[in-house]
């Protein structure tokens, strides 16, 4: 018999819809006929794609509704998430979890979301991560029940994946502040004690690159203190996306130093992706999503020390710095695995999420696996 197709339209709760997920969600809807619910910000209007912007409460009162036949929710929202949870349930639809972590964090006000976060990752219909490291933490507390995708960390390759001239690239460099024959090293990103900013400076001095290499920091945040003291770095401060393609093809090697703390643990580090599509070969902590999720693999496409050590990483940038050729063997590899990490893969993740659970667009149950 033919699979029989609920008309009413999935939905996604979440708390924001941000710039690099645009794109994603525009897919996912053109696919699967998915509706958004933003309790935070909205953003503006995206062609194809339904946004209704509400609260945490309205959120979980639209889900009740009957509207939808499927809900899939991130981990964010105190009221949004378990409220959620509950309206599908008691709607009797399929209720797919949105895992973005990939350890829960530690504090005493965290402590007490553990055990019904964990009775999430059990109760979902289906889960959806977005790499290898959050499926494997997602599966530690689901109990053998599968169904657990992966929707990878995307951005959009067109953009940041698109061909920078050598005038470009020269531009970018002036900007910068480095000379055409200086090693350009490379950090995007909050200039937070949680990204690694320390560690990165205290690397770079043991390094000892300077004068012939430059690390430049492009971001802001407290530690921009420190770093415009350090000997041979450079602050950009805050870099327009659109000017970041030509910046990471510019720069010889990024840097994502990311350390654990009681509250963080690196979810990804998108601008790996973004550096890695223009050739750029990252240096990046264990402790950064990107790394443990399988996207940047030791000695293939970049290089991986253990997070928060200053002398491992200090020894990776003098290796780089001293080997063009494998600095351009490293950033072919890069870009070649960047590149499979589109928007289209992450609808693509969802949907399969949404047929197991038995809530695809085409109909049809799920897979009991």
């Amino acid at each position: 018999m033919p699979a029989v197709t609920d008309p009413r339209p999935a939905c996604l709760v979440t708390g924001i819809v941000s710039p690099y997920r645009r794109e994603p969600f525009r897919l996912l809807a053109e696919a699967e006929r998915v509706e958004v619910i933003a309790f935070a910000e909205a953003g503006p209007p995206v062609r194809g794609l339904v946004v209704h912007r509400t609260t945490q409460a309205g959120a979980v009162r639209m889900v009740a509704s009957g509207r939808y036949r499927a809900v899939i929710s991130g981990l964010g929202g105190r009221l949004a998430l378990p409220g959620s949870y509950l309206a599908a349930r008691a709607r009797g639809v399929p209720f797919v979890l949105w895992a973005t972590i990939w350890a829960h964090p530690r504090t005493p006000a965290h402590a007490l979301s553990y055990l019904p976060t964990r009775h999430l990752y059990r109760a979902a219909d289906a889960v959806i991560t977005y790499g290898e490291h959050v499926s494997r933490y997602v599966e530690s507390h689901r109990g053998g029940r599968g169904r657990v995708f992966v929707a990878p960390q995307a951005v959009d390759v067109t953009h940041f994946g698109a061909p920078v001239s050598e005038p470009e690239r020269a531009a970018a460099r002036e900007r910068a502040g480095a000379g055409q024959s200086e090693l350009l090293v490379l950090y995007v990103g909050r200039l937070e004690r949680e990204k690694g900013v320390e560690v990165l400076l205290n690397a770079w001095r043991r390094a000892a690159l300077e004068p012939r290499a430059l690390l430049v920091l492009a971001g802001a945040g407290p530690a921009a203190s420190t770093a415009a003291g350090a000997a041979g770095t450079r602050l950009m401060g805050h870099v327009d996306e659109r000017d970041l393609p030509a910046l990471y093809a510019a720069a010889d090697v990024l840097v994502l130093p990311s350390i654990r703390t009681a509250t963080f643990r690196e979810p990804w580090g998108l601008v790996v992706n973004e550096a890695m599509l223009q050739r750029t070969p990252p240096i990046v902590s264990d402790a950064v999503g990107a790394a443990a999720g399988g996207l940047v693999r030791d000695g293939r496409n970049g290089l991986v020390f253990p997070a928060g050590d200053e002398c491992a990483l200090a020894a990776r940038l003098r290796a780089l710095a001293a080997d063009s050729n494998l600095r351009e063997e490293l950033g072919a590899h890069a870009r070649e695995d960047a590149l499979r990490l589109t928007p289209a893969a992450w609808a693509a993740g969802v949907g399969a999420a949404l047929a197991a659970a038995g809530a695809g667009a085409r109909g049809g149950g799920g897979d009991s696996c």
